[in-house]
């Protein structure tokens, strides 16, 4: 048995990898699916990894000083690792997020001590579709934030230590947890720092694994197609943009799921596997499903379970 930790940031990372057996026989796939199972992390999502990880690069470089605020736009992940990481550390935290994410996440958050702003939707969007244009929004009152208090800016979407959380974490105990037998990899693009940090990790070990980048089917942004409704279901990414983390040479191909198949895959994971996740992560099994019926039948295929469906009670995901 281990000891015990010195505080709650030494059980961020080292998720277990599950195999999928129950539903690849029930859905009759010819192959073999990982999840590794990042909702168990303790603010139930893989962000706790780039939050730790971004704070201690920052403090390191001498970015981040004793007492100073930190500030950065969230749909709600993220700026809960970054509550845990700031809450233990003792800096002040301000989470910005679109009132289009799911309110536990609100919640959540300033139960964790941050102060939490929420932003307007964008005219036309819905509650619980959250598009690039009302990210847009996010951003801009992130920044006026950030001068506001000359705080230090977060920023998953540039900072690289985003990338480095997963390539030395994620992806490293992916690899040994699967014992080097994973052929395919796929992963919902939000940021994109989960995709390129794991990518970096498996070719590191194997350069011939097949690395899939997913997207909302209405909004496949980043495989050129034309964007048809911005507002879909899957929360956290799928925003329209361009996401510098990711090297196009390192994608095998990009794969699209609408969000009801989303949905239905996040259901499927929890009736035939007991893992109790949210719509990306439903994403990236249907994606995964979709690859062993087709182009990797027979292959091992392994993809990030990214947050946990509690974190979607308010919405039509369980209803």
């Amino acid at each position: 048995m281990e000891k015990a930790l010195e505080n709650v940031l030494g059980a961020i990372g080292n998720t277990p990898l599950v195999r999928l057996d129950r539903l690849v026989k029930a859905w009759g796939l010819e192959g073999t699916l990982y999840a590794k199972l990042e909702y168990l992390n303790p603010g139930f999502s893989k962000k706790d990894r780039i939050a730790l990880r971004m704070i201690e690069e920052a403090e390191q470089s001498g970015r981040l000083v004793p007492g100073q605020a930190v500030v950065e736009l969230t749909s709600g992940n993220t700026g809960t690792g970054l509550a845990i990481v700031c809450a233990v550390k003792g800096y002040p935290f301000t989470a910005v997020m679109s009132r289009g994410n799911s309110m536990e996440r609100a919640r959540m958050m300033a139960a964790l001590g941050a102060q939490v702003v929420l932003v307007a939707q964008a005219p036309g969007s819905s509650s619980g579709q959250v598009s690039g244009e009302d990210l847009e929004l996010v951003e801009a009152e992130t920044r006026r934030i950030v001068r506001e208090k000359n705080a230090f800016r977060a920023d998953q979407f540039l900072l690289e230590g985003n990338i480095r959380a997963h390539e030395f974490g994620t992806g490293e105990e992916m690899w040994e947890q699967a014992e080097g037998r994973i052929d395919a990899f796929v992963d919902f693009a939000g940021t994109g720092g989960s995709f390129a940090g794991c990518t970096r990790a498996l070719k590191k070990h194997d350069p011939s694994i097949r690395c899939y980048v997913v997207e909302p089917d209405t909004a496949a942004w980043l495989a050129g197609k034309k964007v048809t409704d911005p507002n879909h279901k899957i929360q956290g990414g799928g925003y329209s943009r361009d996401l510098p983390f990711i090297d196009p040479e390192s994608v095998e191909d990009y794969l699209a799921v609408g969000s009801e198949d989303a949905a239905e895959g996040s259901r499927a994971l929890a009736r035939w596997e007991g893992i109790f996740s949210g719509f990306s992560s439903g994403a990236n099994l249907q994606a995964a499903v979709s690859l062993l019926r087709g182009r990797e039948k027979g292959s091992t295929v392994a993809f990030l379970v990214c947050d946990s469906g509690l974190k979607y009670l308010s919405t039509d995901l369980y209803s």
